[in-house]
């Protein structure tokens, strides 16, 4: 019974996550303004005080009052979603970043509190946080290397543009959608930075609950391979669509089940042997 609450609590908080990037980037959102975003936040504060809108929010405030979790990080993936509105690119990395942490990140730090930590970890609770947030990061950053073609077709360049210029890339290229070697030198390094945060993730997932590690390594696993995915097109990510084939699905669930057996205490004797 307790693993069913764990996996509920899990999936309304997503629902909800889903909920509010649909309102920048769902089928209405062109009708989405500032002030949406703000009535948003505050049914947000309602569902916290108990005081739900619709029995999608009654289903969150049920999961709020069972599990330690902290409002903070939904606050701030609607900021994201503020930042969307304004902004359609980015100077620097740090930019990039901070976007990545607000729409993404934060749905590391929400979950935590409800996946859990195994109690016979000897791992940091920050660092188990943050490696949580480094696999949000690494998704996110997987989700815009993935999508730069459909992206630019709406007028948006989610690229370090300090970066596309020292490669002697701009906006004009990769509107053209030609892949050059230029590009692929650019795409390498964007590749090589996403594998070191999904590095990262990979720390902290063993020290999760062990009801929570499978679905976790799962997703891991299977969104690094989309990077893979986009090496096969040779970086082709304007027309081509990288994602990963069902059989390849269906092979990473074993590996992904076969690490979620590993326990803190026995990936600590392996790390010191």
């Amino acid at each position: 019974m307790g693993n069913i609450c764990l996996e509920l609590a899990e999936w309304w908080t997503c629902v909800w996550c889903r909920r509010t990037d649909e309102l920048v980037d769902g089928p209405n959102a062109s009708h989405i303004t500032p002030k949406a975003l703000d009535r948003w936040e505050s049914r947000l504060e309602d569902i916290f005080r108990g005081r739900p809108f619709d029995m999608l929010d009654a289903a969150l405030s049920d999961t709020v009052t069972r599990f330690p979790v902290d409002i903070q990080p939904f606050k701030d993936m609607i900021e994201g979603m503020r930042m969307d509105l304004i902004k359609s690119r980015y100077k620097n990395f740090d930019e990039l970043y901070l976007y990545c942490y607000y729409v993404a990140g934060t749905v590391g730090l929400m979950s935590v509190p409800i996946m859990g930590i195994a109690p016979e970890t000897q791992a940091t609770t920050e660092s188990v946080y943050n490696a949580a947030l480094a696999l949000g990061i690494a998704n996110q950053l997987t989700n815009i290397l993935r999508d730069v073609g459909e992206d630019a077709r709406r007028g948006r360049v989610y690229l370090p543009q300090d970066e596309l210029a020292q490669a002697g890339l701009s906006d004009e290229d990769i509107f053209a959608g030609k892949v050059t070697d230029k590009w692929r030198t650019f795409m390498k390094n964007q590749i090589k930075r996403a594998r070191l945060f999904f590095d990262e993730a990979e720390k902290g997932v063993t020290e999760l609950n062990s009801a929570s590690r499978w679905p976790v390594w799962a997703s891991l696993l299977l969104y690094r391979q989309i990077l893979d995915e986009i090496e096969a097109n040779d970086y082709n990510n304007f027309t081509r669509r990288a994602y990963v084939s069902k059989p390849k699905k269906v092979l990473a669930l074993p590996v992904a089940y076969a690490k979620s057996l590993v326990s803190p205490s026995r990936m600590s004797s392996l790390i010191q042997a």
